[in-house]
């Protein structure tokens, strides 16, 4: 059998090398545009930023390395520019010598990934405006940033724009960042990713939200960024990260089925509307694996294992992909955000019932040196506990949450069983009630009556009078900061002073966290009272202020 396979990196590197551990007879072609099969995109803004010291570490397999161990045709510096399903070859021109000639197959991948968006703004073309997708690119970036620059604009405040942001200022360099949403990361809820736009501050970059380029002048040795609003931003490079769009031109052209945004459609095994033909990775359109609904999510992690479905049903194995469930991860100053399966954002939009519950515990026993906070939200179906999605943010331990998170959707298990699962603990690595179980009690508890919950926005600022809002935080603490209109009763005093609460109307409890919300809310429902405990408490509060 002949394999050739369009493009490297995630998904064709992926597909090349199982395919070879599959059939060691198999001829397979790997036809690569760039000078590298296969390297690290994701480490590039640590090159440009320095962290990364050497280039050479930023490539994942080189291409002796694929072309001596696993006896694969590795062509790099060759663009596929056609593909002829009736003949069943592709056109290939080579890129150093120009020279064109065809390239038969039996079976094809097309892993040609997606490029980054270039939006029609007038003076885009400036060579001061870069993006940041190949090696060629961190090249490019790498001399700007090495060479006295000091003022950049970055236009988009997603995964890649904000990692480029971090290096940068690694880089000393002045950093502002402009973005059309309201918020950093908009695949995030936005209370979730408050404390991280608050901690960018505080390094010094500068954040334009809500906002757009309008134009871009190069002039006078320097850019200016003309924004929407009319103010102007001076720099003396700009980096664009508004978001990738699929590369499925040679899809289009050979008449395979893809999507008005480009995607190239597959079913289960990879395979594209001809059963010969097999695309992976960020061109690739798939399905979610929550709703079951078709998604494009440009991950590398889906894609090496989009790669591996591929050729084991290419070699007969009943391999199936199971979905995208977009589990991710960014890191900016220290502080990390994660999240897995759908937003509160998702869920509102596609009109699925919810219900979502937060917590604030540390990543280890308090009493163990250098415990740190985190917050932890999870969603799930208020009829059957099914968990729909989780977000986390903190500083440490937040990614073995949101992993063990990833692997319950995937497991299809609900939040009734976070309350059971054994997690390692000693007080250094966690607590003997992990946040996971604690996510599990706290949804559990929502779920079984035992203390319902309310949610920040219902009160807004403060809340009109039908709600008796009852802080049972200490003295000291309510001075120290307190919801508008919140009357304080500390938990300690609270089951002594119930005859000072009224029993006419809503009361809803809070504290710092929840826990001792959660406490009042036990006592004054066994009490007669109507009573719920504000999810969160003070804490998801002021997040809900900073978003």
């Amino acid at each position: 059998m002949k394999i050739v396979i369009i493009g490297g990196v995630a998904g064709g590197a992926s597909a090349a090398a199982r395919a070879r551990r599959l059939s060691d007879e198999s001829e397979i072609v790997v036809l690569e545009r760039g000078e590298q099969p296969s390297f690290a995109n994701c480490g590039l803004p640590y090159y440009v930023g320095g962290l990364i010291e050497t280039r050479s570490k930023l490539l994942v397999a080189p291409i002796e390395m694929l072309r001596q161990r696993h006896r694969l045709d590795v062509r790099v510096r060759s663009e596929v520019i056609q593909i002829d399903r009736d003949a069943r070859e592709v056109h290939v021109r080579d890129l150093q010598s120009g020279r064109e000639y065809t390239e038969s197959y039996d079976k094809l991948v097309i892993s040609t990934g997606a490029a980054p968006f270039r939006p029609p703004i007038p003076g885009i073309d400036s060579p001061r405006i870069m993006q940041l997708r190949d090696l060629q690119d961190a090249d490019r970036m790498h001399d700007v940033v090495t060479s006295g620059n000091r003022r950049s604009v970055i236009v988009g405040a997603g995964f890649i724009g904000m990692e480029v942001a971090e290096n940068l200022v690694h880089r000393g360099i002045h950093v502002t960042v402009v973005e059309l949403a309201d918020q950093i990361l908009p695949p995030w809820d936005p209370e979730m990713v408050a404390g991280v736009q608050q901690h960018l501050i505080e390094k010094g970059v500068e954040l334009r939200l809500g906002e757009t380029a309008d134009e871009f002048v190069d002039q006078d040795n320097e850019l200016t960024v003309r924004l929407k609003s009319g103010s102007e931003l001076k720099a003396d490079f700009v980096v664009l990260c508004v978001g990738v769009r699929p590369e499925s031109g040679l899809a289009v052209q050979a008449g395979l089925q893809c999507t008005s945004a480009g995607g190239i459609i597959t079913n289960d095994h990879m395979q594209t509307s001809d059963p010969d033909i097999y695309a992976v990775g960020d061109v690739a359109q798939v399905s979610d694996f929550i709703s079951k609904r078709p998604v494009q999510v440009p991950l590398a992690g889906p894609a090496n294992r989009q790669g591996r479905t591929a050729a084991d049903h290419i070699f007969g194995r009943p391999s199936t992909y199971r979905g995208t469930q977009g589990t991710a991860i960014v890191g900016v100053f220290g502080k990390t955000v994660a999240m897995t399966g759908h937003s509160e954002k998702q869920l509102l939009r596609s009109e699925t019932a919810y219900e979502k519950i937060y917590i604030h515990p540390s990543d280890h026993a308090g009493y163990y040196p250098g415990a740190t906070g985190m917050t932890l939200k999870v969603l799930f179906d208020p009829a059957t506990g099914a968990i729909l999605g989780a977000q986390g943010a903190g500083t440490n331990g937040v990614d073995k949450r949101i992993d063990v998170l990833s692997m319950a959707i995937q497991a299809g298990l609900t939040v009734y069983d976070l309350e059971e699962v054994e997690l390692c603990y000693a007080p250094q690595y966690g607590h003997a009630k992990d946040p996971i179980n604690m996510a599990g009690f706290v949804a559990s508890g929502v779920l079984r009556g035992d203390q319902p919950v309310v949610h920040v926005e219902s009160l807004g600022n403060g809340h009109d009078g039908s709600v008796f809002l009852l802080d049972v935080r200490s003295e000291p603490e309510f001075a120290a900061g307190h919801i508008p209109n919140a009357t304080n009763i500390s938990i300690e005093s609270l089951r002594d002073r119930l005859n000072e609460l009224p029993r006419d109307k809503p009361i809803t409890a809070y504290c710092k966290v929840g826990q001792r919300g959660y406490l009042a809310t036990r006592v004054l429902r066994q009490a007669g009272f109507d009573a719920a405990n504000l999810s969160g408490g003070y804490t998801t509060w002021l997040q809900w202020q900073k978003a």
